[in-house]
């Protein structure tokens, strides 16, 4: 059993009811426009928000901040080659700085990319280099609350379709992203991996792991929690040619992140592009003390006790939040609890995102932070309406989780009173508008 003593203690108030409804109407009904301060409780992403460890404390003290060779590029390369198996690393500031660096190197305009599920960033990269991003989940997205294991996996024989459909040498790369974040966190099979591995390899394009929650995958492939897990993680990437990786996941860092390969010549491109975007290749944009806390992130991630207590706590979650009688995806994956806002607001069609109604009904309602991964997200695809509620690492307690299900329970209360949302303004790119786009309810 694994718990945690609080050396430092953050005091935080609710503002009041009327108060967050006036912040709410400051911030174009878009959290992200929030302040930090006006936040009581924040699930908007588990992304660089976690607390950590003394030991990361510690390395952030010993950090060696040279601009080039620094120790603490050293402690991260020994890290990912052994717990990844990967010796060829580029550090960068956070993960879609290495989406930027690889995705820059791989791509070419026309290009296909094949992936379980594309997160709104790599969708934007791949974008950005002219190429287009296709899904293959093994679930229809519509169909998430199926009750089978592995949801997050790959459909291969889709990815075959494609294939066939577009031509081999249109693949620019296939990517597995472990967990799936965009299919509610669900994780993917070892034998899934092998099997897109296979096809990769059959089609003779790189196999990219996005690699951000790998060690909560990992701990899904541990039957009953068992078996060496540090085994486990690291066969995850015997096969992959490539890993993009945010630290700020399972690297348990609050900043960074890397690009790992095994072609010299493909590593020695993204060297290249990481002076000219992030800084030079043994830093890549970080401070050598985050270089060195990512490393000693990287091996508490793969820690069983550590993955039992956080995958346990996200269960938690999942679970009351199912007995109140919240649409919630079950079971539940490795960072976050994932609603339904469509069932809960069955009377606002996806035109009027309901996803949204519920993200902000939160705040209203409880001052709860959270993230609409659904038709604002992602315009023009047939998503859910999905609200997820992303549980930074090792920060809440269960007093915590408590007001996250009494604020769900007046939500509920409610729902048939909301009118849903229309956009006033989304500067941007289409895939990434939920960041900064103004909103405001309808009429």
């Amino acid at each position: 059993m694994r718990t945690y003593r609080t050396k430092v203690a953050e005091p935080v108030d609710l503002p009041d009811r009327e108060q967050r409804k006036a912040y709410l109407e400051q911030a174009d009904y878009n959290v992200f426009n929030l302040d930090s301060d006006a936040v009581f409780i924040d699930l908007l992403t588990d992304s660089g928000t976690g607390a950590m460890s003394s030991e990361q404390w510690g390395a952030l003290l010993r950090g060696d901040e040279a601009y080039a060779g620094s120790r603490g590029f050293d402690a991260l390369k020994e890290a990912v080659s052994q717990i990844m198996g990967f010796g060829n690393v580029v550090p960068v500031h956070q993960g879609r700085g290495g989406e930027h660096l690889l995705y820059g190197a791989l791509l070419e305009p026309g290009d296909i990319v094949l992936n379980n599920t594309h997160f709104d960033t790599t969708r934007a990269h791949i974008a950005a280099q002219g190429a287009t991003a296709i899904d293959c989940p093994v679930v229809p997205l519509e169909q998430l609350s199926a009750d089978r294991p592995f949801k997050g996996d790959f459909a291969v024989e889709t990815a075959r379709a494609h294939i066939d459909r577009v031509g081999v040498s249109r693949i620019g790369c296939i990517i597995l992203t472990i967990t799936n974040n965009s299919a509610a966190g669900q994780p993917v099979s070892l034998e899934n991996i092998d099997a897109v591995a296979d096809l990769a390899a059959e089609v003779d394009v790189p196999f990219v792991i996005d690699a951000c929650r790998f060690a909560e995958n990992a701990y899904f492939n541990a039957p009953d929690g068992a078996g060496e897990l540090k085994d486990i993680a690291r066969s995850q990437f015997d096969r992959a040619d490539a890993i993009v990786m945010s630290g700020k996941k399972d690297g348990l860092a609050n900043i960074g992140g890397f690009v790992a390969v095994r072609d010299d010549e493909l590593f020695e491109e993204i060297r290249q592009r990481c002076i000219l975007y992030e800084g030079f290749p043994s830093y890549g944009g970080l401070a050598g003390r985050d270089l060195e806390a990512m490393a000693v992130g990287l091996t508490e991630a793969v820690d069983p006790a550590y993955l039992a207590h956080r995958v346990t706590q996200v269960s938690e979650l999942v679970e009351r939040l199912d007995d109140l009688g919240v649409p919630v995806i079950r079971p539940a994956g490795g960072h976050a609890a994932f609603v339904d806002a469509g069932m809960i607001y069955s009377h606002l069609s996806a035109a009027t995102f309901p996803g949204q109604a519920l993200v902000c009904a939160l705040y209203r309602e409880g001052g709860i932070r959270a993230v609409e991964l659904g038709s604002l997200a992602f315009p023009g695809t047939d998503r859910p309406e999905l609200v997820r509620l992303a549980l930074p690492r090792r920060m809440y307690h269960r007093e915590h989780i408590d007001h996250v299900v009494q604020t769900f329970d007046r939500v509920l209360e409610v729902a048939e009173d909301e009118v849903g949302f229309e956009i006033t303004d989304a500067p941007g790119q289409p895939e990434l508008r939920h960041f900064s786009a103004r909103l405001q309810p309808r009429d």
